[in-house]
């Protein structure tokens, strides 16, 4: 009696598949076209961005204008940096106090989101359900709705006119911990069990099983935050112009009308490089495979 091939099936499926994934030579032209031109449409603003900034003062009231620069020149960095070495408070402070609320806020929202995502995804307590329901809800809310409420919480707890007033808020965004938790969830739980076994306690658990299998979201999270907290001018909590932050004087400068039109490009250039950077220091670690891909129990 002959055997019977079961590897047919298999062989069947598999060209179907295959089958199903080959496109014609027109659909992938048509394909990738219109991700050029979409790809055109999104970097067409950074050029410009970089363009403007090299321009001299013609050439960014030139009409039509043009996207290219034609006599490049430095001339709008030096503008900027006379007109902040000239200002009451020196450049220098300015960069320090960006570097405090930006890391403080940062760093802080990462920390306090992955320490309240670790056990809304792993363990169970009464009303987890109703925490990650409220969690869930503040995300619908603007910023706007809440700006209020949340300058009487500062101004009750005394903490008005300090870093303190732009870097705890930070640390309360829902949209950190419910990208943590979701990541979480992912982690079979037979890693912690198994660390349970030898004898590791919680806090071993989060710090060196929990928070390294989930690296991608965490920084993630971190550029999310950066670029938030690099866009905070600080205008309704700090009175003292020795506590704001860079961004306050850069959009001062760009206010500043015509004859400061090339000092306000290279402002723009400023403000948009730092965050692409950043993101461009972490972006090998955000779009690697994530470790818990392919774990199962």
């Amino acid at each position: 009696m002959a055997k019977k091939d079961y590897t047919k099936p298999k062989k069947r499926l598999f060209r179907r598949r295959q089958k199903q994934l080959n496109r014609s030579f027109a659909g992938n032209s048509l394909l990738f076209f219109i991700m050029f031109i979409c790809g055109i449409f999104m970097v067409l603003p950074l050029v410009m961005i970089v363009n403007n900034a090299l321009k001299p003062l013609d050439e960014l009231y030139q009409f039509p204008p043009k996207i290219f620069v034609r006599n490049p020149t430095l001339e709008n960095f030096s503008d900027l940096f006379v007109l902040m070495n000239d200002s009451w408070v020196p450049f220098s402070r300015y960069i320090l106090n960006t570097i405090i609320i930006t890391g403080g806020g940062m760093v802080g929202h990462v920390i306090v989101a992955s320490l309240a995502a670790y056990p809304l995804a792993k363990h169970r307590f009464p009303g987890k359900n109703i925490l990650f329901s409220m969690v869930v809800l503040s995300m619908m809310f603007s910023w706007t709705v809440t700006q209020i409420p949340q300058y009487l919480i500062i101004s009750a707890l005394h903490i008005n006119n300090t870093y303190a007033a732009l870097i705890l808020p930070a640390w309360s965004f829902g949209m950190g911990l419910y990208l943590m938790k979701q990541f979480m969830e992912q982690l079979p739980d037979s890693l912690m069990e198994s660390a349970r076994l030898d004898g590791a306690n919680e806090w071993q658990i989060f710090w060196k099983i929990v928070m390294p299998n989930v690296k991608p979201a965490w920084l993630t999270l971190a550029i999310f935050q950066f670029q938030q907290m690099w866009g905070n001018t600080g205008s309704l909590f700090l009175r003292d112009e020795e506590l704001k932050p860079l961004q306050f004087s850069l959009q001062q400068i760009t206010a500043g009308g015509v004859a400061r039109a090339g000092a306000a490009a290279a402002v723009t250039f400023i403000i948009a490089a730092v965050p692409i950077t950043f993101f461009l220091i972490c972006q090998s670690n955000v779009l690697e495979t994530m470790t818990t891909s392919g774990m199962k129990d």
